[in-house]
């Protein structure tokens, strides 16, 4: 395994990283699921990634559960804040009181002392912007979090939080969660620049686009029955990418993999961490083999040859939009 620092903090977490986004607590049974983060820590995955949010605090339990056998400053533990976790009028968004009471409640769920990474899981319009920033700063004088971060913020509303952060003094923000792989590259055109003037690193979600890299899916055959397509709750994320022109641009970087002997999912998790701006890409398992699979990406160097064959067979692609 390798280490990278998250944009200018020093905090160091493994270039691969194991999220519970639709997995843990939901379609993927608890025991499975702590043998999939068992093999993520034997293998040197020191960054586990979470929220509030994930089948209503189911995922962060079981996450909790899982890491608690292990030291606690042996792991990175990630969590976010944003989406409903209740009926009432103050139970989403980015307000001190919701912030501060999920806070409490994740550290409840996921049973530590302190969450090492708390992010901001979407922008809140709604909320005053320094209102927000001073409840993380707060939750880190507190010594409840010890960084803040972001997800799928605009390269805009990125900049808006630096200027408050210089203007009050405020702890800086550290990383940016956004959706990032081979098929959906916003992020590269302001957002990559954005956050590396700030010393905000990308901890990427959905890096083989919800399974579509791993090569699972074949123009012209039916769905596996064991893949998360044929899953209902979890399909839906998925459908979009289920597009002939997409198929037949994955059947074509297959062969670019195989040439280098690699798999395809290989050669889409090294494509991310080409990025020098990405701190990790978090892959999602539903089986500890997957685990073994997706961290042989890393060290995995792609010629400058190569990436521009890639460029080649995405270029067709560029206006591709899938439902995240």
């Amino acid at each position: 395994m390798k280490y990278r620092n998250v944009g200018a903090s020093g905090l160091k977490v493994s270039e691969i990283a194991l999220g519970s986004w639709l997995t843990y607590g939901n379609t993927t049974e608890r025991e499975t699921a702590i043998a999939c983060i068992d093999r993520a820590y034997e293998l040197g995955i020191n960054f586990f990634d979470t929220a509030n949010a994930y089948n209503r605090g189911q995922a962060e339990e079981v996450v909790g559960e899982a890491l608690r056998k292990y030291p606690r400053q042996s792991y990175i533990l990630a969590t976010k804040v944003f989406f409903p976790m209740g009926e009432g009028p103050n139970d989403h968004g980015l307000s001190r009181k919701h912030i501060m009471e999920q806070c409490n409640a994740s550290l409840k769920r996921l049973g530590v002392e302190y969450i090492d990474l708390y992010q901001c899981h979407r922008y809140d319009a709604t909320v005053s912007l320094e209102e927000t920033l001073r409840a993380l700063d707060d939750l880190v004088a507190q010594g409840k979090i010890l960084y803040a971060g972001i997800s799928e913020w605009t390269a805009s509303q990125i900049t808006q939080a630096k200027a408050i952060e210089d203007k009050r003094n405020l702890r800086p923000l550290i990383s940016n969660q956004p959706i990032y792989n081979m098929f959906v590259r916003y992020i590269e055109k302001e957002v990559i620049p954005t956050c590396e003037q700030f010393g905000i690193g990308q901890i990427v979600f959905s890096p083989l686009a919800q399974g579509i890299l791993t090569g699972k899916y074949t123009l012209g055959e039916s769905i596996p029955k064991d893949s998360r397509a044929a899953n209902d709750s979890t399909n839906r994320w998925i459908q979009s990418y289920l597009r002939d022109e997409v198929l037949q641009t994955v059947a074509r970087l297959k062969n670019i993999a195989e040439s280098l002997g690699l798999s395809l999912t290989q050669l889409a998790l090294s494509w991310v961490l080409r990025q020098p701006n990405v701190s990790s890409a978090i892959i999602g398992a539903s089986r500890p083999s997957q685990v073994d699979e997706n961290v042989k990406a890393v060290g995995v160097a792609l010629s400058s040859d190569i990436l521009v064959e890639i460029e080649k067979e995405l270029k067709e692609l560029d206006s591709f939009v899938p439902l995240w």
